[in-house]
Parts: C-alpha cells; sequence; structure tokens
C-alpha cells in the first residue's frame, strides 16, 4: 500500500512536470496560438472520444447540460488561445509566473458563483500577489503585451476551474473534457470560417511542429488529464494542491535548459515570481488546514 502511494506520487510529480511543459512545447511550435490551440483541442478532442468508447461512458445528456459543457469549452479555449498568445508575445516564464494568479482571482470568483463568503486572508495574499506582479511589470514592462495576455488566461482558467468543479461533481471527468475540447474547436472553427482563416496555408505545417503538436495534445492534454483523476483517487487533495503549484517552477526550469538565453530573466523578475509562487503555495497550506479543522470539528 505504501509502495502504491509512492508510485502515484511519483506520478503525479511526473504529470505536473508535462503540464510544466506544455508552455515550452507552445514556445518551439513556429504556429500562431490560433491554429496551435485549434490543433490541440481537435487531436485531444478524438483521442479522448476514442477513450470514451472504449471505456463505455454515457455521452447522451439533456441540452441544458451540453450547454453547459458548451460554455466550459469556449472559456478554455479562449483561455488557452490567451496562454499561447502570452507565450508568442512574450515568453515562457513570465508567462507561468503569471499564470500563477490563477489560485487569487479563483479565490474572489468562487464566491459568487457558490454564494460564500470571502476569506480574509485571500484578499490579504491576492494584495501580496499584486505587490509581485508589480515588480514584474516594473522589470519587464517590454512584455507588457505578453503580461496582460497572461493574466486573461489566468483569470478565465480560474473560471473555468470554478463552473467545471460543478460540471465534475455531476459527470464523468473524461466525458467532461472531450466535450468540453470538442465545443472549444467547433467555436474556434466557427470563427475561422467567419474571418475566412481556413486556407491551404493553415494546414501547411512543418514536421517538427506536427510532432511537437502530437506530443501537446496526447501527452500533455489526453494523458494528462486522464492519468490526473486517477492519481487524485490515491493521494490527498492537501498534496495534490500543493505538488501543483510547482507546475510553473517545473516550466520555469525546463524553459532555461530547452530554450536558453531567451528565457534568462534579471533578479527582480525572479524576485516577483518567487513572490507569487510562495504566497500560493502559503494558501495552499492554510486552506487546507482550515478544511481539515472543519472536517475534525464535524
Amino acid at each position: 500500500m505504501q509502495n502504491d502511494k509512492l508510485l502515484n506520487y511519483l506520478h503525479l510529480h511526473f504529470i505536473i512536470f508535462i503540464w510544466g511543459f506544455t508552455a515550452v512545447l507552445g514556445a518551439l511550435i513556429t504556429i500562431d496560438a490560433l491554429p496551435l490551440v485549434w490543433f490541440r483541442m481537435l487531436i485531444a478532442s478524438v483521442l479522448i472520444f476514442f477513450w470514451v468508447l472504449l471505456k463505455r461512458y454515457k455521452l447522451k445528456f439533456k441540452l441544458k447540460t451540453i450547454a453547459g459543457f458548451f460554455l466550459a469549452g469556449l472559456i478554455i479555449a479562449v483561455h488557452w488561445l490567451a496562454f499561447f498568445g502570452a507565450i508568442k508575445e512574450s515568453n515562457v516564464s513570465i508567462t507561468l509566473a503569471i499564470m500563477s494568479t490563477g489560485a487569487f482571482f479563483t479565490a474572489f470568483l468562487e464566491p459568487i458563483y457558490y454564494r460564500r463568503k470571502i476569506i480574509w486572508y485571500e484578499v490579504l495574499f491576492g494584495l501580496i500577489v499584486v505587490v509581485g506582479l508589480y515588480i514584474i511589470f516594473q522589470v519587464e514592462g517590454d512584455y507588457f503585451w505578453g503580461i496582460l495576455l497572461a493574466l486573461t488566461s489566468s483569470f478565465l482558467g480560474a473560471l473555468f476551474s470554478v463552473i467545471n468543479g460543478k460540471l465534475a461533481v455531476k459527470y464523468n471527468a473524461s466525458v467532461i473534457s472531450f466535450y468540453e475540447l470538442f465545443f472549444g474547436m467547433l467555436c474556434i472553427t466557427a470563427y475561422l470560417f467567419y474571418a475566412r482563416d481556413f486556407s491551404e496555408a493553415f494546414f501547411i505545417i512543418s514536421l517538427m511542429d506536427w510532432v511537437y503538436l502530437l506530443i501537446l495534445a496526447s501527452a500533455c492534454t489526453a494523458y494528462a488529464f486522464i492519468a490526473s483523476v486517477h492519481v487524485m483517487k490515491w493521494i490527498s487533495p492537501y498534496t495534490v494542491m500543493l505538488s501543483i503549484n510547482m507546475e510553473p517552477v517545473y516550466g520555469i526550469l525546463l524553459a532555461l535548459w530547452i530554450l536558453g538565453d531567451k528565457e534568462h530573466m534579471s533578479p527582480q523578475f525572479y524576485m516577483g515570481a518567487g513572490i507569487i509562487v510562495a504566497t500560493v503555495i502559503c494558501n495552499g497550506i492554510i486552506k487546507m488546514r482550515s478544511i481539515r479543522k472543519s472536517k475534525e470539528m464535524l
């Protein structure tokens, strides 16, 4: 049993490592953010569809439920467009550092969506995160649009998580993923037809870009999601939450190793990023301790 827990813990960190690698792939792929996200969602939705068929999961739902999947799919599509757009406009390190703010967007969105009170320490931590962001803006002003896109992506990612939280309680995770990725891809397809961007040039992609896209869609999207659901059956939410906070750290280290000079930032940037990541981890520790105390009192 102890060995199983250790193996699943190592598996969790491997999954987080893969998520961190997603941003590096976004920098390595030479096509623009729009076709990149379209191909990612198309390939991943096809792969997860075959997985759903293999497992014989139910795919028929009421129109209201399908509408919920559609909304979440639209949000995740725009989230990824902003995310990869931020990488193209700035770099991996800046994007991942800014994406760490997602936990604090969630802290303010959850009370609105679930109609609960705002927690005071989350507001305090949010202000500390603003200090980290201010430092990054001060020293990396040349990447203004990249930082703005990353903040947009972070907000949309938090909104997606809040909406998905209710869906995940009721429906199978793989089925939710299939519908959301499929609808997100359909939304981008509709835009491409409207903008008349579907042309022969859209599908002309280099061999290496195809390789990176397949890795992104299969390992970093379809596999990572399904595997993360499995791992969470073995590991406590507290451990999962703290471990996921390592994603920007893994991603920035990978970027420094693979992408080289483009990812070398000023000491002030790492100070600002460190403030954000450390604050997110502290928030996770306090939140999980309060949950444990609440359970003990019941």
